[in-house]
């Protein structure tokens, strides 16, 4: 199986644009299924986006225990409201994550839903990433499928 291989440039870029189109969008950072950091937008500092991946690894997990208990299909996106800020996390369909804070007192709640449906709609051109089974180099599965299914 081969690995394509994202430039930290071409997922920046891409999450800067994302940010970029709404209005109050402060930063949207990628976690890999295992919730490691892949990449974020302007603004994000390794500090901020390792706090993001241990909030999303429990909304995740909240998530998915949702699914399971209501039997819904596929975890797709979270949204967390807030006073102040609403946080979008979206599953894409190659196991990486997607996570968007947008705050202020105009925001479009709509168009960031929309433009983050968007992102993980085109995500294969961000973010090409394959994943399998870790079978292949050791027994067992790497759970990824099953988490975000």
């Amino acid at each position: 199986m081969t690995h394509a291989v994202v430039t930290a440039d071409s997922l920046t870029g891409a999450l800067d644009r994302l940010v970029d189109r709404v209005s109050g969008a402060e930063f949207a950072v990628v976690l890999s299924p295992d919730g490691l950091p892949l990449g974020g937008s302007r603004r994000v500092e390794a500090k901020l986006a390792d706090q993001i991946s241990g909030i999303v690894a429990g909304l995740l997990a909240l998530g998915l225990a949702a699914t399971r208990t209501c039997d819904a299909g596929g975890l797709r996106q979270i949204v967390v409201q807030m006073s102040r800020a609403f946080l979008f996390v979206a599953t894409i369909p190659n196991g990486t994550i997607l996570t968007v804070r947008i705050a202020g007192d105009e925001i479009e709640v709509g168009d960031m839903a929309y433009e983050v449906a968007l992102f993980v709609g085109q995500a294969e051109r961000h973010l090409p990433i394959t994943l399998g089974p870790a079978s292949a180099a050791r027994s067992g599965d790497s759970g990824a499928q099953r988490r975000l299914s």
